[in-house]
């Protein structure tokens, strides 16, 4: 037997409805719940931190950017003209010396005796000589007279030649004694800084020995000696004929320090094989910073180029189609841009082609940029790296730069 239905005079479908309906309802719920959870697990995309300089105009010197090492401007080394015993050394080690002052002495008691003998035999053969001459006049007279023969006058006159040349041969030995007697004390033929003393008081010292007893080398002033490659002779005798051109000696310390000098020579000819020239300047080194066989970096200045566009040079990327820069636009959007870098001066870039002044260009946080990407300037900006020396000029070629 069927129970009655519980609700008399209502259909069952009404009630298998709302049980759809209400499964709906879940499931919209869910697909609600799940766009809502999906739109805040979507994180915004943070702007990427970078550092920001602004290029700028800019009137740079043209140069030449070469490395060299210092020369003495004279160098001497001192040795014996006479072989004797080193009697005292007037000097220390490293002094400076002035032209004229006595650096050694050796024993002159042999060259002292020497020169004693030849002024003896000089004053017996002069003696000679007066004598000779008397009796040559005595015989001529009596030549004339017939008294003796005109051969006995003849050797008369002859003996006279003889003694003269033979004096002539004395005052010789005496000049001779008297230099050597001089060699004993020797001195600095200019002012400098002596090095390394090779002897001591008592040793046997050999004249024109191999090893200098002592060398001196002159640095005030003083030489820088570079070579730079031989297509920048026209350039360099282009300047130079319109006057002097300054040599700058950049410090490698990182200091701001640089001494100014003047090109003082042109060698005569290229080197075949390397394709270099060499060159010198004088620096008048006051402060003897400079000494000879250290490295330094030389910058050769041409002339003045005005109106450059500069950016720091680490501004500049180097990438499969070229050197380019990140720009940064007025909505701090980056802009891929190539660009046509030219010389280096002073830790800066000049860009021949591709930026204009006052643009505002990424100098540090590249690797994570592309063209369009969205950035913030760091507030506490990384200290850019200076490549070489920020103060002093870089590197440069006339018209040219070589690419990384």
């Amino acid at each position: 037997m069927i129970a009655p239905h519980p609700f008399p005079g209502r259909h069952v479908r009404p009630h298998r409805s709302l049980i759809l309906l209400g499964c709906a309802l879940l499931l919209l719920s869910g697909c609600s719940n799940g766009k809502d959870n999906g739109k805040s697990g979507q994180k915004k995309k943070a702007n990427i931190p970078v550092s920001i300089e602004v290029s700028r105009k800019k009137t740079l010197p043209l140069e030449i950017s070469a490395t060299g090492h210092v020369e003495a401007f004279a160098t001497v080394g001192i040795r014996s003209q006479v072989t004797g015993t080193l009697k005292a050394v007037h000097f220390k080690e490293g002094d400076e010396v002035k032209a004229g002052e006595v650096l050694f002495t050796i024993d002159p008691r042999p060259f002292a005796a020497n020169l004693a003998k030849a002024e003896a035999m000089l004053a017996r053969n002069k003696a000679d000589l007066d004598n000779a001459r008397r009796e040559g006049e005595r015989y001529a007279q009596a030549a004339k007279k017939g008294l003796v023969s005109a051969e006995q006058a003849d050797q008369a006159t002859t003996r006279v030649a003889t003694l003269t040349a033979t004096v002539q041969g004395d005052q010789a030995a005496v000049d001779a004694a008297h230099l050597e007697l001089d060699y004993c004390t020797i001195r600095a033929p200019f002012a400098g800084r002596t090095g390394e003393a090779k002897d001591e008081p008592g040793n046997l010292i050999k004249a024109n020995a191999d090893a200098p007893m002592v060398t001196i080398n002159q640095i005030r002033p003083v030489l820088a000696a570079f070579t730079v490659p031989g297509q920048h002779l026209r350039a360099i005798n282009q300047y130079r004929a319109t006057g002097t051109l300054k040599v700058r000696v950049v410090e490698k310390n990182g200091s701001d320090a640089s001494r100014t000098g003047s090109l003082a020579f042109i060698d005569n000819t290229v080197d075949p094989t390397t394709g270099v020239i060499r060159l010198k300047a004088s620096f008048a080194n006051p402060d003897k910073t400079l000494w000879p066989g250290q490295l330094i970096d030389v910058r050769v200045e041409l002339t003045n180029r005005p109106d450059c566009i500069v950016v720091p040079s680490q501004a500049v990327q180097v990438g499969q189609k070229g050197p380019y820069i990140y720009v940064v636009k007025a909505d701090q959007i980056v802009e891929y841009r190539p660009v046509t870098p030219g010389m280096l001066a002073h830790g800066e870039t000049v860009i021949d082609a591709g930026l204009q002044a006052e643009e505002r260009v990424v100098v540090d946080g590249q690797m994570q940029l592309a063209d369009g990407v969205k950035v913030e300037e760091r507030q506490n900006p990384i200290p850019l790296k200076d490549e070489g020396n920020s103060k002093t000029a870089e590197s440069l070629s006339p018209g040219t730069r070589g690419r990384q």
